[in-house]
C-alpha cells in the first residue's frame, strides 16, 4: 500500500496522527490510524472520556490502552476450536510439536557492522552461495574453505562448523530457517539474523520425538484461537476503518459485516 500523503499530515475523522516533520513508513502510519480508530471507537463505546487527548506521536494514554483492550473483548469474537480442527492442524504442522530437534550445520558468517555497504555484502553473500551451492554434494569440500576465506565467525577457522544446534542454542530468526524444515545441504537462500547474513549448510537432522496429540491439544488449541483472533481483529479494523473518514494514509475498508 501507499501513502496519500499530499499534505504529509495523515488524519482519521479529522484527528492528525502525525506530524509534517515526520518521515513514517506506510506500516507505521497504518499502526497509528488504526489505533486512532480504536481510541476513536473506545470514546463512542463509553469506554473512555471524551477528553481523552489526541496525539499526533502515536502515543496513547494509559487510560487509552485499557479501554482499547476492554473494547477489543466486548467487540472481536473468537470461536472456540472445535477438536476436528485441531487434529487437521496438528497433523498439518508436525514440526512445530517435536520436541528435541536438533540439527548439525555449519555457515558462512557475512556479518552486518556500522557502515557496512549492505548491498555489496549481500551480493558478495549471494555469490558465495551460487557458488557452494554449485559444488554441494561433490567429493570436494568447497564450503569448509569458503567459510575459512569469508566468514566473520570465529567458526570459519573451523570451516564454519556450529555443530548440533537446538532451536534454544540459536537467535529466534535463524533458528526458524534451521528448524521445522526437512533440506539437507546447503540452504538455497541466505538466513537473515541479528548478525548478518548467513550461507548455512545443514549436514545432518534429529527430528526429534512428536508429541501425542492429547498430550500437546492444549497449545494446538491455543494456535487456532490466536489465528482465528488475528483474522477477526482485522476485520473489526475494516469495518472501523469503513465507516471513518481516513485521509492521508490507505488502510482495508469494509462497509459490512464479514463472515468470521
Amino acid at each position: 500500500m501507499t501513502i496519500e500523503n499530499l499534505s504529509r499530515v495523515a488524519r482519521v475523522n479529522g484527528v492528525p496522527i502525525n506530524t509534517a516533520e515526520e518521515d513514517l513508513g506506510p506500516e507505521a502510519l497504518q499502526q497509528r490510524a488504526y489505533s486512532e480508530l480504536l481510541r476513536q471507537a473506545a470514546q463512542h463505546a463509553g469506554l473512555l472520556p471524551a477528553d481523552d487527548p489526541a496525539t499526533s506521536d502515536g502515543v496513547i494514554s494509559e487510560a487509552a490502552a485499557d479501554a482499547i483492550n476492554m473494547l477489543v473483548e466486548q467487540s472481536v469474537q473468537v470461536p472456540e476450536p472445535s477438536d476436528d480442527a485441531c487434529r487437521r492442524h496438528y497433523a498439518a504442522n508436525e514440526a512445530a510439536y517435536r520436541t528435541g530437534e536438533r540439527v548439525r550445520v555449519r555457515h558462512i558468517l557475512f556479518a552486518v557492522t556500522e557502515g557496512v555497504d549492505v548491498v555489496a555484502l549481500r551480493k558478495r553473500a549471494e555469490g558465495v552461495l551460487l557458488d557452494v551451492r554449485c559444488h554441494d554434494g561433490q567429493s570436494a569440500d568447497v564450503f569448509g574453505p569458503a567459510a575459512l576465506k569469508y566468514s566473520n565467525c570465529p567458526t570459519g577457522a573451523q570451516g564454519g562448523d556450529l555443530g548440533w544446534l537446538s532451536a534454544g542454542d540459536c537467535a529466534p530468526e535463524f533458528a526458524r530457517e534451521l528448524f521445522g524444515h526437512a533440506e539437507v545441504g546447503v540452504l538455497p537462500r541466505l538466513a537473515h539474523s541479528r548478525f548478518g547474513l548467513h550461507v548455512v549448510e545443514v549436514l545432518e537432522r534429529d527430528p526429534g520425538r512428536l508429541q501425542g496429540y492429547e498430550s500437546v491439544h492444549g497449545a494446538v488449541a491455543g494456535a487456532l484461537r490466536q489465528q482465528s483472533f488475528v483474522t477477526a481483529l482485522r476485520q473489526y479494523l475494516s469495518l472501523l476503518a469503513g465507516t471513518a473518514a481516513i485521509e492521508g494514509v490507505a488502510l482495508d475498508r469494509a462497509d459490512s459485516p464479514l463472515v468470521q
